[in-house]
């Protein structure tokens, strides 16, 4: 079975991401580092899942292990390890989380010293150094050699301010009343904090973790919560962080959840019409609305396409010159202020265009329509490789005939196929995607 996923290391704690293996990823991770160590520091954050004291002590006695130092800072979100990793000169930087799956879930994303997720084909040395015992022995430091750890606190002030800092000098928060959901997760330290300090009428909920509510029926993946909590408080609008606060879903004054590509579309234009987007360009995934594709064309950007996952958005920003991209779920990366997607710059980003506009965030983030598209997941116990399923290419082309944009792929963080039918007619879609389950209920069963 691969190690590495979509998006760093992932599955349930205590079976996949258990101790044993942990330390050898550490130990694994020391080694392919150790030859292009400048610092010979790595940076250790992670999210609020009771397992990550385990995955925590078991990473970081791995990397001790083979002479590394080790820097740990508790829970902390994602965008806030690859920041921080950069500004304390480290060589790389370890984030462990599950994102938004649930508390029995965890994982590890690894960043550069730049701040920027390990391509491919890095995972793949680090992999096979995992698997190579021999190779685990040699390495292992002994004497004066063997690395030390040391936990500091004063990171949070670092975040807050560079966060502070994407946001216009001269405007301020105040006037605007703002409900943050923070998941129980990465975010509950600082979300509240940085919206205060702006000067906003801040309420916060879901900033009490107990390590087995991270994502429970709250934060991006039950923006329903923060939607009635936007309601009750008749705020202007809402911001609900994921598990590790790389991810944003947004909630308008009336309580309505905010579509991701609609989010991004008004950021991009908003961006563009202040001189702000680099080549008139933008990175979405083969996730997205094509709606969204031909609203950005009308003022003139350039949208440019990735497989699924911000690190593939990321890359791929980076080969076009673009420095705004983002997935419609909710990873929204600003280049010009973070490497990766950072749930709470982005909202800074949206609540700078809020303010500008003067208007409500039902009016600024509602900027087109969508196309009619119907998604659905299935469990799957085998991921078989979808060239080998007999009949595919077929359905494929009875789909495309009709005029229907189709996504059929494995997700790479759980046992899941996702299913994606975009068109003209919904329930027409709706007819057809009944075809396309049943057709791989039958072909995975």
């Amino acid at each position: 079975m691969a190690l590495f996923g979509t998006d760093g290391v992932r599955g349930k704690a205590g079976e996949k991401i258990n101790a044993i293996d942990m330390l050898k990823l550490g130990m694994a991770m020391g080694i392919y580092f150790k030859d292009k160590a400048v610092t010979k520091k790595i940076l250790v954050g992670k999210d609020t899942r009771r397992s990550g004291y385990m995955v925590e002590n078991a990473l970081v006695s791995g990397l001790v292990s083979v002479g590394y130092s080790v820097i740990q800072i508790g829970p902390m979100p994602t965008p806030a390890v690859a920041f921080i990793a950069n500004n304390m000169r480290c060589d790389a930087g370890v984030m462990i989380s599950a994102s938004h799956n649930p508390y029995w879930d965890n994982g590890i994303k690894f960043f550069d010293k730049n701040g920027l997720k390990l391509p491919k084909e890095v995972e793949n040395e680090i992999e096979a150094i995992f698997h190579n015992e021999e190779l685990l022995r040699e390495h292992q430091a002994t004497k004066d050699e063997i690395g030390r750890s040391k936990r500091i606190d004063d990171v949070v002030g670092r975040y807050i301010v560079h966060i502070k800092n994407s946001f216009p000098k001269n405007k301020t928060l105040q006037g605007i009343r703002i409900v943050i959901d923070c998941a129980n997760g990465a975010g509950y330290r600082v979300g509240g904090d940085i919206l205060n300090e702006l000067g906003a009428d801040v309420i916060v909920i879901n900033d009490k973790p107990n390590g087995f509510n991270i994502n429970e029926t709250c934060g991006a993946m039950h923006p329903e919560v923060l939607a009635k909590a936007v309601r009750d408080y008749r705020a202007d609008i809402g911001i609900a962080l994921d598990g590790d606060a790389d991810r944003i879903v947004l909630v308008d004054e009336n309580g309505h959840i905010i579509n991701g590509d609609k989010l991004m579309g008004a950021l991009a234009s908003y961006l563009h019409d202040k001189g702000l987007l680099a080549n008139n360009s933008f990175v979405t995934t083969i996730m997205s609305n094509k709606a969204l594709d031909d609203f950005l064309s009308k003022k003139g950007i350039t949208t440019y396409r990735s497989v699924v996952g911000d690190k593939n958005v990321a890359i791929k920003m980076r080969e076009v010159g673009s420095n705004f991209g983002g997935e419609e779920s909710g990873h929204v990366i600003f280049s010009d202020y973070a490497t990766t997607g950072d749930g709470l710059l982005s909202g800074l980003q949206a609540l700078a265009l809020l303010i500008e506009s003067g208007k409500k965030a039902s009016e600024v983030f509602n900027p087109f329509e969508l196309y009619p598209q119907v998604k659905v997941n299935l469990n799957v116990d085998n991921k078989i490789p979808l060239e080998e399923i007999d009949g595919l290419e077929e359905l494929k082309s009875k789909i495309e005939k009709e005029g229907i944009r189709h996504l059929f792929r494995y997700s790479g963080t759980e046992n899941k196929i996702r299913l994606l039918l975009e068109g003209g007619d919904k329930k027409a879609l709706n007819n057809l995607m009944q075809d396309v389950e049943n057709f791989f209920k039958k072909a995975l069963s």
